[in-house]
């Protein structure tokens, strides 16, 4: 068994460095954590199985990665420390139909499927230790943000590998009420695309204006890169930094008018706020409650 890695010289002792991990469905978010823990060196290839129906999509990940694949989603379960199920909400029940009975007290399932609660999954898969994790899609490219959850069952060494795993694929925080998993659904996992349609309609009015749409596209995301980073290095409150850059009588100060008059924030808060219902149908839909 290979021993607990000082990663970097830093002193931090690495969680990963003697786990073994299962991908319950290699999709395209299996793809970015298994990417994201190679890539900063977290666990060996050799360490990492996955399972797919498909024999190209498991060839494709075996000749990327060097990781084991099979077919089966009980056998990769069943020598691994973190069980991650990372496939569609709609195979959820035939999924948990064949791991249950098979996992071990010590294995730890952690779950980033959207919509389906603890509660679902613990009686699934007959199981007490269960992590669940909402991502989002910056995790392909290591900047996510995730938000998860845990039993009581889940042990402190399970929980700092989960720490471990989630970090690979960016930021990670933990929070004690399953609700704001739900919370964190709406605001973080759905958030990337209110950006991506904000931006959308930044490099259409560029192209309104008259820029060429490459050119208009290079100055948004430019600009919405910079003012992300600029407000998390600030440390600033958001009103103070737009504030900063609103001049009495300017072009900010007519542009957030417009956007005020059109209730631009009232239409963002209630978009939020029914991503959040829709949480709760599609748990209760798991649940097989009605809606």
């Amino acid at each position: 068994m290979p021993e607990q890695t000082d990663r970097g010289g830093t002193g931090a002792v690495n969680p990963l460095a003697d786990a073994r991990i299962a991908f319950v469905g290699a999709g395209v978010m299996a793809e970015s954590m298994i990417a994201g823990l190679l890539k900063q060196a977290m666990i060996p290839p050799g360490h990492i199985i996955a399972s797919h129906p498909r024999a190209d999509r498991r060839h494709k990940l075996e000749e990327r990665f060097g990781i084991a694949t099979v077919e089966s989603n009980r056998d990769a379960a069943h020598d691994a420390d973190l069980v991650v199920l990372t496939i569609k909400p709609q195979v959820l029940k035939a999924v948990t139909r064949q791991l249950f009975g098979s996992l071990s007290p010590e294995q730890v399932v952690v779950s980033v499927i959207a919509g389906a609660p603890i509660d679902v999954l613990m009686e699934g898969l007959g199981h007490d230790a269960v992590v669940r994790v909402m991502p989002n899609t910056p995790a392909q490219v290591g900047q996510g943000m995730s938000v998860w959850s845990t039993t009581p069952g889940v042990t402190e060494q399970q929980r700092q590998r989960v720490q471990s795993l989630l970090r690979a694929l960016g930021e990670e925080l933990w929070v004690e009420e399953e609700k704001y998993v739900d919370m964190a659904t709406a605001l973080s996992g759905t958030g990337p695309t209110y950006v991506f349609l904000m931006m959308e309609a930044l490099i259409d009015a560029g192209v309104h204006m008259g820029f060429p749409r490459r050119i208009a596209e290079q100055i948004v995301l430019q600009t919405v890169s910079g003012s992300v980073a600029f407000a998390r290095d600030s440390g600033k409150h958001m009103a103070e930094l737009r504030n900063m850059v609103t001049s009495p009588g300017g072009t900010s100060a007519e542009a957030i008018y417009q956007m005020e008059k059109g209730g631009l924030r009232t239409v963002l808060s209630r978009a939020v706020y029914a991503a959040y219902q829709r949480t709760q149908v599609l748990a209760n839909r798991e649940r097989g409650e009605s809606p």
